[in-house]
């Protein structure tokens, strides 16, 4: 294999030929870090003769962790032995290993879910006489706070001892500590933390893996937080060389203890580390280039790096001025019908958006004009009630101390079992686990109780001796036996959708199973625990809508930064931080990037905001960015409709435009002419009191239209009153 101009440039082949000692490499939005990466895995496999054996990537989502590995799979036939995962399947894998070396924890472990630790928690909070929910999110943050950092709990305690109620805080920690050993499970962030004393208690499982792991490369590196720097240096502490790529830039994640001085750590952390620079961009054109240049270099916590391409010049960006969060979405959704007219797919475009709370006029716009969208960032399908059933039958199989499963499932399909019968059976014996004592000889005695159990242990028994058969006919099983897709009336349209999530479920089964074909119950259950449906992100023919911590590390040929107003992006609490303010700059910056040919900005005058219509001021962004000027001209367009020019419309009423509140102006978008707007589509056939059908609405009837015949208001039968352009919504007239 050729390692030279022709596979990297200049500055890539530079760090990847430092095979030796500590390497930092400083990269650029799209400047090719993750091919960088990939070849030098392969440099020291092809060129060196290291043993894929010995070496170990760290990436920081399941996505990179997987195209990383198909590459390589292309590339050397031995790649499939190279250790390539996030930290939490590298560290679940580890523990899998060895954490019985950790008692009383086995390693058929749960791994709990953020709503199945919510649940604990929620449960400790009862019993300690705390159900306010304030105190309980205060305690869910501190627990997480904790678990990311590296001092003991009486130490994180003390630091924060002038916040109140920290002593009860400290309670809460420590049962719910307590009740996950009983549970023998393990919450997202343990697995970092178990890592870490399992390594400090058994120095011999540490010395396994560090003698092991020759070469260590870790991809996001300013995005690891203090446990995860830790568990990097712990296993680099026999061989020294480590390898890590990281843009200080792109450090978005300090909410959940991410720290980007990792990235200055490191060079004091490790002796004589080689630094470079990747300021080549190949993804991005100029134009994007550019202004993702103005807006990051206000920033003073950073390295001093300028990204530049030799790409040919491309279309300029545009910032448009929405009077309202309807006309945005409006915009957006005209914008990619004549996007997709040019060529584009939808999968090609993404709505980028600092908060979720503002998706939901751009996926009713979408739905009014039949445009195929995926909202990321909400509901997750494994979180789904009726899914995690299933996964809490199958929990149980794996993991028989696992009592969140057990309590979660007794009672579905319905058997009459309450708290209070839940309550008793846990008594038999305090020591043991709910579905332990349900199993024991000592229950079949209280035959008042155990008749409202005796079908499901007699299932459960049955299942339990043909666990070994092939994963996906036992998920079947399970499911069938315990009669689950039964207990829901499919007449019904909403269990009927359960019904057909269930079989989804099936089906994700029968893939994994596909390509792990020696894989155990166990493994699936980790696996998709560990998943994230943003791993999905533009894999359908679909356009994205997601917020712009969804799609770190991803690139879209077409993207739109919406709500870019102050107290949105930036957000309200940042306003008053230099720290946080700096933080959202890098998130605006991580937005701009993921562009690849054409970038559309956006921002509202007047937006409904905390239950009222709020004036809004553009974000300071829009004018580092250099497309919002701080002269404001006057208006030039028709107060009263929407002019449209090439496609885009603009419109800008006297009282927002001349408001105190609006200090700052856009005077490159304002339209030079003043020519009326005439639809594509005759829309004069649509009448007040005329019944016509949409593909996504069903049937409804027109209430009311605008004096040009543009708008229509239409009272669905399911979804209620909504005010659609006619020329553009798909609607058909049946009456």
């Amino acid at each position: 294999m050729e390692f030279d101009e022709k596979i990297l440039n200049e500055e890539q082949l530079q760090p990847l030929k430092q095979t030796e000692g500590a390497v930092l490499v400083t990269a650029g939005a799209g400047s090719g870090k993750t091919r960088l990466l990939t070849y030098r895995v392969a440099y020291l496999i092809e060129e060196k003769g290291v043993s894929p054996y010995n070496i170990l990537a760290i990436t920081f989502t399941n996505k990179a962790s997987n195209e990383m590995r198909e590459r390589l799979i292309q590339m050397l036939p031995l790649a499939s032995e190279i250790w390539i995962s996030t930290f939490h399947s590298m560290c679940a894998k580890m523990l899998r290993r060895d954490i019985d070396k950790m008692p009383p924890f086995t390693r058929d472990f749960s791994i709990y879910s953020e709503s199945d630790s919510e649940k604990v928690l929620k449960e400790v909070c009862s019993e300690l006489g705390q159900e306010d929910d304030k105190f309980r999110k205060r305690a869910m943050h501190h627990l997480s706070n904790y678990k990311n950092g590296v001092q003991e709990l009486d130490e994180y305690l003390s630091s924060h001892e002038d916040e109140y109620s920290m002593d009860k805080i400290g309670n809460a920690i420590r049962l719910y500590q307590e009740k996950l050993k009983k549970y023998n499970a393990l919450d997202f962030d343990d697995l970092l933390q178990k890592t870490v004393q399992l390594f400090e208690m058994c120095p011999q499982v540490l010395s396994y893996y560090a003698n092991r792991f020759r070469y260590i490369l870790v991809d996001e590196f300013q995005d690891t937080n203090l446990i995860q720097y830790k568990l990097v240096k712990m296993l680099a502490n026999v061989h020294g060389n480590i390898f890590v790529v990281g843009d200080e830039d792109q450090c978005i994640y300090s909410w959940r203890g991410a720290n980007f001085q990792n990235i200055f750590n490191f060079k004091r952390d490790f002796s004589d580390v080689h630094v470079y620079k990747l300021e080549r961009n190949y993804r991005s054109s100029k134009e994007i280039i550019q202004i993702a240049n103005n807006v990051i270099k206000n920033n003073r916590q950073r390295l001093n790096k300028n990204m530049w391409t030799d790409k040919e010049e491309g279309e300029k960006p545009i910032l448009y001025n929405a009077v309202d969060e309807r006309d945005e979405a409006l915009f957006v959704a005209k914008t990619i019908e004549k996007l997709k007219s040019q060529g584009y797919n939808y999968k090609d475009m993404a709505v980028l958006m600092r908060m979720n709370s503002l998706s939901r006029n751009f996926e009713e716009a979408f739905l009014s004009y039949n445009i195929p969208h995926r909202i990321f960032g909400g509901f997750k399908f494994y979180e789904r009630a009726e899914i995690r059933i299933v996964i809490g039958y199958l929990r149980l199989f794996t993991n028989p101390k696992d009592d969140v499963s057990f309590a979660r499932i007794i009672n579905f399909p319905k058997r009459g079992i309450g708290d209070g019968t839940l309550a008793r059976l846990a008594q038999i014996d305090p020591n043991k686990s709910l579905l332990e004592n349900a199993l024991s000889p000592e229950f079949t005695q209280n035959q008042a109780i155990f008749k409202k159990f005796a079908e499901f242990i007699a299932i459960f028994k049955k299942l339990s001796i043909e666990k070994q058969n092939p994963i996906s006919k036992f998920v079947e099983k399970v499911i069938t036996e315990f009669k689950i897709k039964s207990a829901y009336n499919i007449k019904d349209e909403e269990d009927l959708n359960r019904v057909y999530n269930i079989e989804q479920f099936i089906q994700s089964v029968r893939e994994y199973e596909a390509l792990n074909p020696d894989s155990t119950l166990s493994d699936f259950l980790e696996s998709i625990t560990l998943y994230s449906d943003n791993d999905q992100i533009g894999q359908e023919g679909q356009v994205t809508i997601a917020t712009v911590h969804a799609v770190k590390g991803l690139e879209f040929k077409v993207v739109f930064v919406v709500g870019l107003e102050e107290g949105i992006f930036p957000i309200s609490r940042a306003l008053n931080s230099n720290f946080e303010l700096e933080e959202e700059r890098r998130l605006c910056y991580v937005a701009l990037t993921r562009a690849m040919e054409r970038l559309y900005l956006s921002y509202a005058s007047k937006r409904y905001l905390y239950h009222e219509s709020q004036f809004q001021v553009p974000s300071r962004f829009c004018r580092e960015i250099g497309l919002l000027s701080l002269e404001r001209p006057k208006p030039r367009v028709n107060v009263d409709r929407f002019n449209y020019e090439d496609g885009y419309k603009q419109n800008v009423p006297n009282k927002i435009a001349n408001s105190s509140k609006v200090e700052l102006w856009n005077k490159n978008i304002l339209s030079e002419k003043k020519e009326e707007y005439k639809p594509k589509k005759d829309v004069s056939i649509y009448q007040v009191g005329q019944k016509v059908e949409h593909p996504k609405f069903g049937e409804g009837i027109i209430l009311q239209i605008s004096s040009d015949h543009l708008v229509g208001d239409i009272d669905f039968e399911n979804f209620g009153k909504k005010s659609l352009m006619l020329e553009l919504a798909p609607l058909t007239i049946i009456e």
